[in-house]
């Protein structure tokens, strides 16, 4: 493939008509390998060397690394970086079929629009405008798997590293408005086991369902308390929030419930650490049933993500607010980025989506967002790479 035949329009409806849809529920789950190879072609015609990472646990999904310029132990790239997945769709709402790029009222709709596949053609065609003998320090794209649901291709990089990338973009829906910070999140369920017997003689069981009431107004107090203790007026939500998102308990009405699950999520703020999170739950849950036979479990859904927080001093904050002519800002959603902090990499938030999009039937991204975004991510590479 060559420059002339890589048109914006062209990779935007393949990468759409390509699904990729990542999910903890198996029967949505889907491999990414193919819009991995869409990108590993078209950036392979360009003249980037490409670098595929299977995923441990997950061999039909991969990472794609690639570079274009010389790299060297000097040198100090600048990223641009997206998940290649989507979340699953429910077919009955959408009036768009999901996998057709369709133009409508000055949008592009379908799955993966907003949230984040076409900054993967804005990105490619900042980048061909530019000669790899023009730059001093390269350009790198990232390609991650499974963001929506495990973050395993995050963490899997995190694992092998990413020398020479000083500078990262991550193309998130952000509406072309910088952001530099958002909170992290956990995902944990506690799982209680008392003792079944017949209703009818209380005496006879121990009922983890009224033994979870206990825990239910423990967090809920535990709550209150974090969001006292912790504030960021940059957030609109300007505390950490607990919800509680799901219970299962019991069998039948005439039994006395020997096991009983909730799930809920807590969403910190920077400065909060998850591990330390974790370690007040099981706390209060031993403090709680320490005299008791109820029998409790604590174990997370998923790795969790920590918060992000990116000095505004930092070079790359900088030249996005010069360029959007826009503060940077901090929002509610989570992102890859605190796994490139993690690296060493100085990260913003910065795509041509909007995150009210996201995640929602008929998701569109408007079309006066595209040439925007690719001269901002032009104005990115003449800064810190030529």
């Amino acid at each position: 493939m060559t420059k002339k035949t890589l048109s914006v329009n062209t990779m935007l409806k393949q990468l759409i008509a390509t699904p990729s849809m990542s999910s903890v529920t198996p029967e949505f789950d889907t491999s990414n390998r193919e819009v991995i190879e869409l990108l590993a072609n078209w950036l392979d015609g360009l003249g980037f060397r490409i670098e595929v990472t299977p995923l441990p646990r997950q061999a039909n999904k991969a990472n794609l690394l690639a570079s274009y310029g010389e790299v060297n132990e000097q040198s100090q790239g600048l990223m641009f970086a997206g998940h290649t997945d989507t979340v699953p769709y429910d077919e009955h709402s959408w009036h768009h079929d999901p996998f057709l790029l369709t133009e409508r009222d000055n949008r592009l709709y379908g799955l993966g629009t907003s949230d984040m596949k076409s900054f993967f053609a804005l990105a490619i065609e900042a980048v061909r405008q530019f000669s790899p003998q023009q730059l001093k320090q390269p350009i790198f794209i990232l390609a991650t798997a499974d963001e929506e649901s495990s973050m395993e291709g995050a963490l899997h990089l995190v694992e092998q590293g990413c020398p020479n990338v000083r500078y990262a973009v991550i193309g998130e829906p952000t509406g072309l408005k910088p952001v530099n910070a958002h909170k992290g999140i956990l995902m944990e369920a506690i799982c209680l086991t008392g003792k079944s017997g017949h209703s009818s003689n209380p005496a006879l069981g121990l009922n983890a369902l009224e033994a979870m009431q206990l825990v239910i107004a423990d967090l809920l107090l535990w709550r209150d308390q974090l969001q006292a203790k912790y504030i960021d007026d940059r957030f609109t939500v300007p505390v950490p929030t607990l919800n509680l998102g799901y219970i299962n308990g019991g069998d039948n009405p005439n039994r006395i419930c020997e096991q009983c699950e909730l799930h809920f999520d807590l969403r910190a703020l920077p400065g909060m650490d998850l591990n330390q999170l974790r370690s007040e739950i099981r706390d209060r849950l031993h403090s709680l049933f320490q005299h008791s036979d109820i029998r409790w479990q604590l174990f997370s859904l998923s790795q969790g993500t920590p918060a992000l927080h990116t000095d505004r001093n930092s070079p790359i904050v900088q030249a996005a607010e010069h360029h959007c002519k826009h503060q940077s800002h901090a929002v509610a959603f989570c992102t890859e980025g605190p796994y490139l902090t993690e690296l060493g990499i100085d990260t913003i938030i910065l795509g041509p989506g909007d995150i009210d999009q996201a995640h929602q039937p008929d998701e569109f991204i408007d079309l006066n967002r595209i040439e925007p975004t690719v001269e901002l991510l032009s104005q990115l590479i003449r800064k810190f790479c030529l």
